[in-house]
């Protein structure tokens, strides 16, 4: 029988709606200075439609709502059905609301009023949102065709565009359409310190989280058990009804699978006495998110492969790529660099464990890091598990194996909120075609490498908050060998905890 879950001493903190103030504040102050430098007006809205409600197909089932990310950034809002507009000019804020049906009281309860919202989203006025168009047209005092700054742009990450607002008599304003996106974008690039306290808790919660797990896996357990004690820890004692991402849990050769866990590899896997658990989860807490993952043995205790996989000790794998990393992130620092750096550092660890033979140079010219990491060293995080703004300044990005998949080149800056999480995988869609062709089968010693055909993979995430003079990691859960061993035998964690 599972031990019952371990008491949180966390308290989910009150977030303040100044928060969201601030956030509108800093975009006004950007696109005022834009619209300077461009020598255009200081007029117009920045107009924002939010998420709608979806239903299961064709059911009345509805879906659990989560609000589309840069309106909750700017406005917090909860509620589906809602826009909200920046006065350019004023600065003030208008938000709309729909207006409900009588009988929304009767199933979904109390509607309420337009002071309510005003007040608890701090926001100049409410209307309704068949109000739009009269609204603002009053605001604007007299003007034919007011302006409105639409949010339409690529999301660099998922090569999808932002929907920009629509609604009935937009034909009766000007519109823009290219202004907002990188402005607004940019803003979400650097975190304030209110976001930073919602980062670290939902880093909080999900570090104790995955502490739990790691006290609780057993051999024969399935994958979903302890993907389900996490949801439970981070939703019991956090108050975290959301995750960041779906949940990757996977063990034994299931690691090697990037995005292990949607619908079809539903986390169904079973524990074998000799496998590593690659847990990939992240909780996210009033919008914002975290992103970890850890990996260990589901037995408790490293094999030798394991540990020459794993450990930094032994030949300076996994670990060392991501403490090195760490230890070198500061203002100024290219990311393309930290990544090349993971791989080199992966790479002369295989060779010392003898699974590689040759010279690291010509490994990085021949870009055979991306075989053991074929996916970037890490992303933004914030309001979203993969924040936008990764291309929107400096590099563009790279066509080469490996740094294609990188979600930023750019220049690390003081307030960025980035993970790091280095990887090595056995990937046979990778592995085998490296193995065979002309330029890098001479780096393989085939007989070692073939121990790892069903390995999977080891992956080790921290989020990490670029500071002034370095960085800050926001992720606090067992990293070395003797750590996780300790822990996993039933130790207090920190381990200096009494």
């Amino acid at each position: 029988m599972m031990a019952s879950t371990t008491a949180s001493s966390l308290t989910p903190p009150k977030v303040p709606m100044e928060l969201h103030v601030n956030n509108r504040e800093k975009l006004l102050k950007s696109l005022r200075q834009h619209l300077t430098e461009t020598f255009r007006p200081l007029h117009g809205f920045v107009l924002l439609q939010g998420g709608e409600e979806q239903t299961r197909y064709c059911t009345d089932h509805i879906e659990l709502f989560r609000q589309e990310s840069y309106f909750a950034y700017l406005f917090g809002v909860k509620e589906p059905g809602c826009y909200g507009a920046i006065d350019v000019a004023t600065g003030k804020s208008i938000l709309f609301v729909p207006r409900l049906p009588a009988d929304y009281a009767v199933w979904l309860g109390e509607i309420k009023p337009s002071s309510y919202f005003q007040d608890y989203y701090m926001v100049s006025m409410v209307f309704y949102t068949d109000e739009i168009v009269e609204c603002l047209h009053e605001l604007s005092k007299g003007v034919d065709k007011p302006l409105l700054f639409l949010l339409h742009g690529l999301n660099t990450d998922s090569n999808n565009f932002s929907k920009a607002a629509e609604f009935e008599g937009i034909e009766k304003f000007e519109t823009d359409l290219t202004t907002l996106h990188p402005i607004l974008t940019e803003c979400r690039v650097l975190k304030s310190e209110l976001e930073l306290a919602v980062i670290q808790f939902a880093n909080d919660i999900s570090s104790e989280a995955h502490v739990e797990v790691m006290r609780r896996t057993r051999v024969g357990m399935k994958e979903y058990q302890l993907e389900s004690i996490f949801l439970h820890h981070t939703y019991m004692y956090g108050g975290c009804r959301h995750c960041s991402y779906t949940c990757i849990c996977a063990t034994g050769e299931n690691s090697a699978v990037l995005h292990y866990g949607h619908a079809a590899a539903p986390n169904d896997g079973t524990l074998q006495d000799g496998n590593m658990a690659l847990f990939d989860m992240g909780a996210e807490y009033k919008f914002y998110g975290s992103d970890i993952t850890c990996s260990f043995p589901v037995n408790g205790k490293f094999t030798s492969d394991q540990t020459l996989i794993y450990n930094v000790s032994l030949t300076q794998a996994v670990l060392d790529a991501h403490n090195a990393v760490i230890s070198a992130m500061r203002p100024g620092v290219s990311w393309l660099e930290m990544h090349k750096l993971a791989e080199r550092i992966i790479l002369e660890s295989l060779m010392k464990g003898c699974i590689l033979v040759g010279n690291a140079d010509d490994m990085m010219s021949e870009r055979l890091g991306a075989v053991f990491m074929p996916h970037g060293l890490g992303h933004f995080l914030g309001i979203d598990t993969h924040d936008p703004g990764g291309y929107l300044k400096g590099p563009k990005k790279s066509n080469e194996p490996g740094l294609r998949s990188l979600r930023t080149a750019r220049e690390l800056q003081e307030g960025m909120v980035i993970t790091v999480e280095p990887g090595c995988y056995f990937i046979d869609a990778v592995l085998d075609p490296a193995i065979e062709s002309s330029s890098t089968s001479k780096f393989f010693n085939r007989e070692a490498i073939g121990r790892f055909k069903d390995f999977g993979g080891v992956r080790i995430e921290s989020d990490l908050h670029v500071t002034a003079n370095g960085c800050h990691n926001m992720t606090n859960c067992p990293r070395e060998v003797w750590e996780i061993e300790a822990v996993m035998a039933g130790a207090a964690w920190p381990l200096n905890k009494v």
